[in-house]
C-alpha cells in the first residue's frame, strides 16, 4: 500500500470521482456497508465493509444529523480546521478482497501531506466538512467481482 500523492502514483491509475449513496446493513449480515456511486459514466457502485460504530458514524454525517456531544469525526474536523489543515481529498487506492485500503491529502502550514487512513474514517471526516471534499477511487479498486452496476444483482 502507498500513500503518494496523486501525481506519484503510478501513470497508468486513473482516479474516479466517487458519492456516498447510503449506509445499508442487509440481514443476516453484521455489517454495514457504505455505498459509493460513480458521480459519472459508467455509474459502478462500491460497498465497503465497515465497522457497525463506524457505519453509524458516516450514516449521521451523510445525513446531517448533528450529536449532543461531538463524535470522534466531528472532533478531528474541529482539530484540524483550528491548526488551519485542509482535507483536499480523500482517496481508495486498493482493496485486497473486502479489504479496502485509503489516504486523507493535506495541505497546512506545514504543507501537503499525505496520510494513511481507513476508509470508514476518511468517509467520516470528509462528510462533516463544510465545504464538499472529493472522495475519489483508483480505477483498479472497481475491477472485483464485489463491485456492481446499478440494478444488477449483487
Amino acid at each position: 500500500m502507498s500513500a503518494l500523492p496523486p501525481e506519484e502514483h503510478p501513470a497508468s491509475e486513473a482516479w474516479r470521482l466517487v458519492v456516498v449513496a447510503g449506509v445499508r446493513l442487509e440481514l443476516p449480515g453484521v455489517h454495514p456497508e457504505v455505498i459509493l456511486h460513480e458521480a459519472v459514466a459508467p455509474w459502478r457502485e462500491l460497498r465497503i465493509p465497515v465497522g457497525f460504530a463506524e457505519g453509524t458514524a458516516i450514516a449521521y454525517a451523510w445525513q446531517g444529523l448533528s450529536t449532543p456531544r461531538p463524535l470522534t469525526h466531528a472532533l478531528m474536523n474541529d482539530l484540524l480546521a483550528m491548526h488551519d489543515v485542509v482535507v483536499e481529498a480523500m482517496r481508495i487506492t486498493e482493496r485486497h478482497g473486502r479489504v479496502f485500503y485509503a489516504e486523507l491529502e493535506t495541505m497546512g502550514p506545514r504543507g501537503r501531506k499525505v496520510i494513511e487512513c481507513r476508509p470508514s474514517d476518511g468517509l467520516a471526516l470528509v462528510l462533516r466538512k463544510r465545504l464538499p471534499t472529493p472522495v475519489l477511487v483508483a480505477d483498479g479498486v472497481f475491477d472485483d467481482p464485489v463491485v456492481t452496476a446499478p440494478g444488477s444483482p449483487r
